[in-house]
């Protein structure tokens, strides 16, 4: 019995030995969406912080299937610490429903919940050209021809994509969806006139609206942002209570280290709270999230997928 219990004393001792050296080599963070778009820009925002706490940390892009791509890839890494999924929720509680059991993975068991770290509310943008001056001037012909007017997305699944299919519910009208991979593309498309509207994060539209590429119409919060004050919320501009958050979560392979996952939330709260990175993240009008435990994160999740489960169901949503 004593060479078993110092048998297993050992073991602990090297697995605890493990988990405080690591990281011994890079750690990649994974991004399921081009360079350019929100995702990609948190991520890099507070890479530097996080690589002086930890280590050397290495930005993968890989985009496609509304996220689904990179996430499936995470799931199934190795779960030691060096592989990292940073996401917009759409991956996390939209894609999954439009994907119905292709997406490669399952966003309650195979993944380990590190932080929610920002939020952010979007915008209903069109190009500063467009003929759509005010969000009465968009819904009424919005209402007046059915599937006329294009949406462009990140993507099937994608936080943007189910805000407009949300927004056609509430208002009993319908817009041609046109998917792209990823935020930058669609803005690209946006600016160049291919498509007519998009729903986007304000980080990525308000620098567009001060350069006077894009006009604003509302604005998805529950008050007005402080960064465009002039910009009305949904309800102000007609729709009462449609409130939607954009939000970024971290996660790593379901059975990580608990030790790296603390590690990992704990340094990413630290690199949040860095006065350089704040002053980056409010000039983007992106806050922290306050669901910033794996915990609270996981419970948070859930409610997320059953709310966005609902909106998939009653459009009918589809991945091509």
């Amino acid at each position: 019995m004593r060479r078993l219990f110092a048998a297993l004393a050992l073991g602990l001792a090297a697995t605890g030995a493990l988990a405080q050296a690591w990281p011994t080599k890079p750690v990649t963070m994974i991004v399921p969406f081009p360079p350019g778009g929100s995702t990609d820009m948190i991520a890099r925002a507070v890479l530097p912080k996080m690589q002086e706490k930890i280590g050397t940390f290495i930005v993968d892009n890989r985009a496609g299937a509304g996220g689904a791509i990179g996430a499936a890839a995470v799931k199934n890494a190795k779960p030691d610490g060096y592989t990292v999924l940073v996401s917009s929720l759409g991956p996390f509680v939209i894609g999954p429903h439009l994907l119905k059991g292709t997406s490669g993975y399952d966003p309650t068991k195979d993944f380990d919940y590190v932080t929610v770290a920002v939020q952010a509310p979007n915008i209903r943008a069109v190009r500063a050209d467009s003929p759509y001056k005010t969000f009465a001037d968009f819904m009424k012909f919005l209402k007046a021809n059915p599937d006329k007017m294009t949406f462009a997305s990140a993507g099937n699944g994608t936080s943007d994509h189910l805000t407009a299919e949300l927004l056609w519910q509430e208002t009993k009208t319908k817009g041609t969806h046109i998917p792209y991979k990823g935020g930058a593309p669609a803005l690209t498309d946006l600016l160049g006139g291919q498509v007519d509207a998009t729903f986007m994060n304000i980080n990525t539209g308000m620098p567009h609206v001060k350069g006077g590429k894009i006009r604003a119409l509302a604005i998805t919060s529950d008050k007005r942002s402080p960064l465009m004050p002039e910009l009305p919320t949904f309800g102000e501009a007609g729709l009462p209570g449609f409130v939607v958050y954009g939000w970024y979560g971290v996660v790593v392979p379901a059975g990580t280290p608990r030790d790296v996952i603390d590690r990992l939330n704990a340094d990413i709260a630290a690199a949040l709270a860095h006065p350089d990175v704040l002053k980056s993240l409010d000039a983007f009008g992106l806050d922290p999230a306050d669901r910033n435990s794996p915990e609270a994160f996981g419970e948070f999740l859930r409610s997320e997928i059953t709310r966005w489960a609902q909106v998939v169901k009653v459009s009918g949503a589809k991945v091509d």
